[in-house]
């Protein structure tokens, strides 16, 4: 599959090796896609532009 790449730090990239070993996902891409999509659908389902900017402030992606 060829498309849109995300880049993160080597760190980062071992905590998500580590996680997704331990909760059995075939590859840490596998473990990354889950979790993008659980994420996505989350905020989906907000109702507003409101609500989805406070969850986002609680997640502490916005200040």
């Amino acid at each position: 599959m060829f498309g849109p790449a995300i880049k993160v730090n080597k760190e980062l990239w071992e905590r998500i090796r580590t996680c997704a070993a331990a909760a059995g996902y075939s590859s840490p891409e596998e473990f990354v896609r889950h979790i993008l999509e659980r994420e996505v659908a989350r905020l989906e389902d907000a109702q507003s532009d409101e609500e989805i900017a406070r969850k986002l402030k609680g997640l502490g992606y916005l200040e």
